[in-house]
């Protein structure tokens, strides 16, 4: 990893190894890919685009965020 690591960088660039789909939708296998990165953050890509923009999230706002989702704030999404 050559580049610096910031939101919006190609997925790429964070190398091939260590995404993991923890989901998948039932039209195919498109999702969301998610890999744990060496300084404790987290990088998110759509499997479909494996060389598009990565969100990057820190471990704090990932826990958040899944919180959220458990607790029912993010069902206005569907």
């Amino acid at each position: 990893m050559d580049h610096p690591i910031r939101n919006g960088m190609p997925s790429r660039d964070l190398g091939a190894r260590g995404w993991r789909k923890p989901w998948s939708d039932d039209a195919g296998g498109a999702c969301v890919e998610a890999k744990k990165l060496r300084d404790g953050r987290i990088a998110l890509r759509q499997s479909t685009d494996p060389g598009g923009p990565a969100l990057i999230l820190t471990r704090g706002e990932m826990a958040r965020f899944l919180a959220g989702v458990k607790a029912g704030d993010a069902d206005f999404l569907c």
